[in-house]
Order: C-alpha cells, then structure tokens, then sequence
C-alpha cells in the first residue's frame, strides 16, 4: 500500500457508497479503488487535480466524476455512514482527561480594610444625595 492511500477495512466501508458499481445501471467504472485513492491524494496533499499522478489515470476524468459525485450528494452520503464511532475502543475517565491549570478557578480574594474601616468611622451610603453625604453623624 502506497502513503495515501486507504487500507482494506476502510475500503470496504466506502465502497458500498460510490456509484459505478457492477450491479448499478449505467457505466460502470474501471476501478473505484483507483479513483477513490486520486480524491484522497489529493485531499491529502492539497495539490491541484492537474498535479495528480499518472497512476490514478486522468486528472480531468477524475476532477469531472468527483463533482458529479458531489452534486449528487454522494459525499456528504459517505461522510455522514463512516463517521459513526466505535464505542468499544472509547475510554475516557478521569486519569486521562486533565483540565488546564488555569481551569481550576480563581482563588477568593477577601477585600482588605480601609484606613476609615480600621478607624471605625461611618461613611455615608452613595445613593444619599450630595447635601447630606457630607454630613457628620454627630451633627
């Protein structure tokens, strides 16, 4: 198998889900193999499909059957029957799953006095009015 391309268990969960198969009508396609590995190389690497290898045979056959299979909705099809997790190999607890130190919480700062509150003087409440917040309490 050649870097980029799939294995056999993954082909045989895509497979089912590309057209050009032997038992659908129309043409059917030389290898679907092949032209699933040309989308994958390219998505992949990220080159344009003229960039793409001889071996996967024509860039312009290939780049022409992958938006017909995107226009036909094929794609989202696919993506949406592979992406069903395994549960079997999922296991989360609280050994592996650390938080960030920063996600413990802040620590609880009491407020420090003030001179007047170390001295025992009252001071008026702000929503008094101006006339009357300067008033003594002994007046």
């Amino acid at each position: 198998m050649r870097r980029h391309e799939i294995s056999d268990p993954t082909w045989e969960l895509v497979a089912p889900h590309l057209s050009g198969k032997a038992e659908d009508g129309g043409a059917t396609a030389k290898d679907n193999r092949l032209f699933f590995n040309a989308v994958v190389w390219i998505m992949r690497t990220g080159c344009p499909w003229a960039d793409l290898p001889e071996r996967f045979g024509k860039s312009n056959t290939v780049s022409k059957r992958f938006r017909r299979l995107a226009q036909k909705g094929v794609w989202q099809r696919l993506f949406a029957a592979v992406q069903t997790p395994e549960f079997d190999w999922v296991l989360l607890d609280s050994t592996v799953v650390r938080a960030h130190q920063h996600a413990a919480g802040q620590k609880k700062a009491t407020p420090k006095p003030s001179a007047l509150d170390a001295a025992g003087v009252a001071t008026a409440p702000k929503s008094m009015p101006a006339s009357s917040r300067w008033a003594t309490p002994y007046a």
